[in-house]
């Protein structure tokens, strides 16, 4: 008896698939509301009229509080003439389902917020507060941060236009307080023909530092930087395209330098928590009378043992006979310039997610806008601030794959 051969049915073999591909989404309509800031000190705008209209022509929907821009010297005419519309309460800009500030949500605004709305704005590291994330994450907020928004580069661009504008104002800060009228020593800051060139110490090398070592160069001053990165000290001589007096932070060498200078400029970061102070009491009462101290790092702390933190309205005080200025917020002295800055990145960021049918298409496709999300609908994303509140951490991109 012959044995069979085995039957073997076909209709269960595996085949080749077509490849699938991730189709581009239809636009959509953003709708964005920019309320008014009540934030101490602020006097920026997120948007500028001429990015309004943009976003306008674009078919997305502008809501604009009365007088928003008035701070910035930007009218309530100049944005209802680029397409927005202008609303006097308060209630009516945080019912828009993106929310696009340049002060970080205050507690004064938490029961106007909506459940599930996006909020685009700074959040201050040294004066935010767990209950006011736990709020925000109870609403279900999505938000992103200015700190850490990311562009195509890797690089964080609007942090690197803020520092840019405090960099190059704290020359022109000095000089002012350096000048007889403002009971400084009387000082031309730079020099002339035949006269010393006045001295300028920064600490810091890093963007603030840059431009104003620049500026401080451009006016004829003698400039000395100290940083402990020599990385950073390397790469500030590299920018600025010449051979600058530099140094570690060395106490002894910082004291001796400070007793000789006319403006003392404190641009020392800090990765996390507070700026390290570095110049003592004592080496501050050794300052020569009417010099200028300006505290970039007041904002975490200040580098100098001596500084208060000040305001626009009241921005110096003398102690030991050395004036400090030590204003929180400087880009915000400069509000029209530095809306400007913050408009230029917004803008693009904007148009980019409307074309990609919304926040939460566009993240999936551009990774670089993750790291600037810091909450995701409530869940909080962001490692070190759930290490710094004790609060709970999720992985973002474990929040994205499971929306798709």
């Amino acid at each position: 008896m012959s044995q069979q051969k085995p039957f073997v049915s076909t209709s269960f073999s595996y085949e080749t698939l077509e490849e699938t591909l991730d189709i581009k989404p239809k636009g959509a309509q953003l709708q964005i509301g920019i309320p008014k800031e009540i934030a101490f000190q602020e006097n920026r705008i997120a948007l500028t009229p001429d990015a309004v209209s943009v976003l306008v022509s674009n078919g997305h929907q502008v809501t604009i509080e009365h007088n928003a821009g008035e701070a910035s010297h930007f009218g309530d005419r100049d944005y209802s003439e680029a397409g927005a519309k202008i609303v006097y309460s308060r209630e009516d800009v945080y019912k828009a389902p993106i929310l696009v500030k340049s002060a970080p949500v205050i507690e004064e605004e938490l029961p106007l917020l909506q459940y599930n709305q996006m909020i685009i704005s700074p959040i201050h590291l040294s004066v935010l507060k767990a209950e006011l994330l736990q709020k925000m994450m109870d609403k279900k907020i999505t938000a992103i941060s200015f700190e850490n928004l990311k562009d195509d580069s890797g690089t964080y661009p609007i942090v690197r236009s803020m520092s840019e504008i405090a960099g190059s104002a704290v020359m022109l800060i000095a000089a002012q307080y350096l000048s007889s009228a403002n009971h400084g020593k009387g000082v031309l800051l730079g020099g002339i023909s035949g006269i010393a060139p006045t001295k300028v110490i920064i600490l810091g090398a890093g963007i603030v530092g840059e431009y104003a070592a620049r500026a401080a160069l451009a006016l004829g001053a003698s400039v000395k930087v100290f940083d402990n990165s020599v990385y950073r000290l390397k790469r500030l001589q590299n920018n600025i395209g010449h051979r600058l007096w530099t140094s570690v932070i060395e106490p002894r060498l910082l004291a001796k330098q400070l007793k000789t200078c006319e403006v003392a400029v404190g641009a020392l970061g800090s990765e996390t928590g507070r700026t390290p102070v570095v110049v003592t009491e004592e080496m501050v009462s050794s300052m020569r009378t009417g010099s200028v101290i300006i505290d970039v790092s007041i904002d975490r702390g200040g580098c100098f043992e001596t500084s208060e933190i000040t305001t626009h309205e009241n921005p110096v005080y003398k102690k030991y006979g050395v004036i400090h200025y030590c204003v929180p917020n400087i880009p915000s002295g400069f509000a029209r310039t530095a809306s400007q800055a913050i408009s230029n990145v917004l803008m693009p960021l904007l148009l980019e997610a409307g074309d990609d049918g919304g926040f939460e298409r566009m993240v999936w496709h551009q990774i670089h806008l993750r790291s600037g999300i810091y909450m995701f609908k409530g869940a909080l994303t962001n490692f070190y601030l759930s290490e710094r509140f004790n609060l709970k951490y999720t992985d973002l991109n474990l929040l994205i794959a499971s929306q798709r």
